[in-house]
């Protein structure tokens, strides 16, 4: 036999309180959880974003300026030395190196399309470097400019966004609600329901807003992709951590995602651990994928899709493990009669409003079988004209002109009814006995209209 369960001293003083605060307080942890996460991750990351170990092509060899910039920017930039302009060229636009200089022609090439903070930022730094040593100002070219309907790059970072939230919100309902759904059952939902959100998302982004043009099977295709995959690494990690497991996946998936990402600031720009982190996360690889097809920058879809496929795995795996892992303790609690305070909360709350919904019932002078149904008894075509009228304008008597001078409504059994006589058991008649209640001393006024409406007015 397994141990009775410890109930702490705090959880009994817990339990008596109002079911609804109950279950408001056991939910309080979420907005308490974003906030925090918003702060730790959100503004620490871009409260102050400085440049640190910046990339910089140099085509050839520049003592000079190599010289100048690190006694004036320590720490800022290093220089990697290419034999050719073709292959600096090739590393800016894939991301590589954040700029590209050309000593011999005195020449900045940048890709805004790839990252429009450093296409801005490095060339003026540069250029402030070069006239201080007495070099006239670079020229800038563009190697990758932005069209007009996304003229700060900001369209791939909010969609990669949109991705991840879907993605991880349907895995996240599912692991909520969904405990004792079969694999296939789960998979089928995220399968699907990745399908409709990036239909929706790729839709609405690109047709409807005009922030993006073209590539809309392309990226309906990779979106799908990520939803699902984020969508398993979540249903994965529900098993484990229940209905805490909006905690997690928006650690994973959208504190520490967003700004690692590389869509607000590149990896240069951001502190620790989220410029490490830039390797690793999914908004990382999407936004690099979705800026190589729109726009042909960035790595490309290799490193993509193989981050794509280690987190899907990691979903399966978690998913493999976890489902065995959640039964044993579901059986558990069930065998040793264990409870949460949630399922308290819940269970109290559901009891509360069943007495509620009585109450209110019999003050209308209504009662609720074993069944649920209601049992009254009602003449046919009963309500005058007077009870007419709608919420707004009221009856034809005006809005609340007075207390309703009616009496109580009869409530009838089954038993009482006509017909064959039934056997006696659950749902063949009420649960309580309508109470009578004294009436109330009738004024002169409310005789008056018993007399002139009638039965209808007595009921």
């Amino acid at each position: 036999m397994p141990e009775p369960q410890h109930i702490s001293r705090y959880r009994r003083w817990y339990g008596t309180l109002h079911p609804s605060l109950q279950l408001i307080g056991l939910q309080l942890w979420m907005p308490l959880f974003f906030i925090v996460g918003f702060c730790l991750c959100y503004v620490f990351a871009f409260h102050a974003p400085h440049p640190h170990d910046v990339p910089v092509a140099l085509v050839g060899s520049d003592p000079t300026l190599v010289a100048a910039v690190d006694k004036a920017l320590p720490g800022e930039y290093v220089f990697h030395v290419v034999d050719s302009l073709a292959q600096a060229k090739r590393d800016v636009l894939a991301g590589t190196m954040a700029v590209a200089y050309d000593p011999s022609t005195n020449e900045v090439f940048k890709a805004s399309a790839h990252q429009f903070q450093v296409a801005s930022l490095v060339p003026a730094t540069l250029s402030g470097v070069l006239t201080g040593i007495g070099v006239a100002a670079p020229t800038i070219t563009e190697l990758a400019p932005l069209p007009a309907y996304d003229e700060y790059g900001t369209v791939a970072m909010y969609v990669m966004l949109a991705w991840c939230i879907g993605g991880y919100m349907v895995a996240m309902f599912i692991g909520i609600m969904g405990g004792p759904l079969r694999h296939r059952v789960r998979m089928a939902v995220i399968v699907v329901g990745g399908l409709v959100i990036s239909l929706i998302t790729n839709t609405l982004a690109g047709p409807v807003l005009g922030a993006i043009h073209g590539h809309w099977v392309e990226l309906v295709l990779i979106a799908w992709g990520w939803i699902v995959a984020i969508g398993l690494a979540v249903n994965g990690l529900s098993y484990f951590v229940g209905r805490f497991i909006a905690a997690p996946a928006m650690i994973c998936f959208v504190f520490l995602s967003m700004p690692s990402s590389g869509g607000a600031y590149p990896k240069w720009f951001m502190p620790e651990p989220f410029a490490w982190l830039n390797h690793v996360v999914v908004g990382s690889s999407m936004v690099d994928m979705i800026k190589h097809e729109i726009y042909g920058v960035g790595p490309g879809f290799g490193r993509g899709l193989v981050t794509m496929a280690c987190y899907a795995a990691a979903g399966l795996v978690l998913m493999f493990f976890g489902k065995a892992w959640w039964e044993r303790r579901r059986i558990a609690a069930i065998v040793g009669n264990r409870t949460t305070m949630f399922q308290d909360a819940q269970t109290a709350n559901r009891e509360f409003l069943g007495r509620q919904r009585d109450a209110e019932l019999e003050r209308h002078g209504l009662t609720s079988t074993e069944t649920g149904t209601l049992s009254i008894l009602r003449d046919e075509d009963w309500q005058d004209e007077r009870v007419g009228g709608d919420v707004f304008t009221g009856a034809r008597d005006g809005l609340e002109g007075q207390a309703p001078q009616t009496g109580r409504i009869p409530v009838v059994r089954s038993a009482d009814r006509p017909g064959p006589a039934r056997t006696p058991g659950a749902g063949n008649g009420p649960r309580t006995r309508p109470v009578a209640r004294p009436e109330a001393p009738r004024t002169e006024v409310a005789r008056t209209a018993e007399r002139a409406h009638g039965r209808h007015a007595d009921r």
